[in-house]
């Protein structure tokens, strides 16, 4: 059974830097028998993906932070992480890492088997 649990949340000023880990247990992101996405929920919106890679290790960004987050693992040490950087008030949210099976579609929140509990992030202006 995969459990995820993401870490690395705090608040920060609009402009500055965080990165979130998510450590896998009962799975390793060198199997690549899952894909995994980061999604966010702000307080009053759904919930909604915010990266995701596929089978062929293609990550998709949603456009809101294309060129701002960036995705990557560390096999070795099994975490994934989600680099933020040029960070807007508006990122303001709580971050999920989750896992689904790669033939479902990145975006399909439905499709993820596995959720981690979240890591608030908060980004002042």
């Amino acid at each position: 059974q995969v459990q995820l649990v993401e870490s690395g949340g705090a608040s920060v000023q609009s402009g500055g830097s965080l990165r979130l880990s998510c450590a896998a247990s009962g799975y390793r992101y060198s199997d690549n028998t899952y894909c995994m996405g980061w999604f966010r929920q702000a307080p009053g919106s759904e919930r909604e993906g915010v990266a995701a890679n596929s089978m062929t290790g293609h990550t998709t960004y949603v456009d809101s932070v294309k060129g701002r987050f960036t995705v990557s693992q560390d096999n070795a040490k099994n975490i994934l992480f989600l680099q933020m950087d040029s960070l807007k008030p508006e990122d303001t949210a709580m971050y999920y890492c989750a896992a689904r099976p790669c033939r479902s579609g990145s975006w399909c929140q439905t499709c993820y088997a596995a959720w981690g509990q979240g890591t608030q992030v908060n980004v002042s202006s």
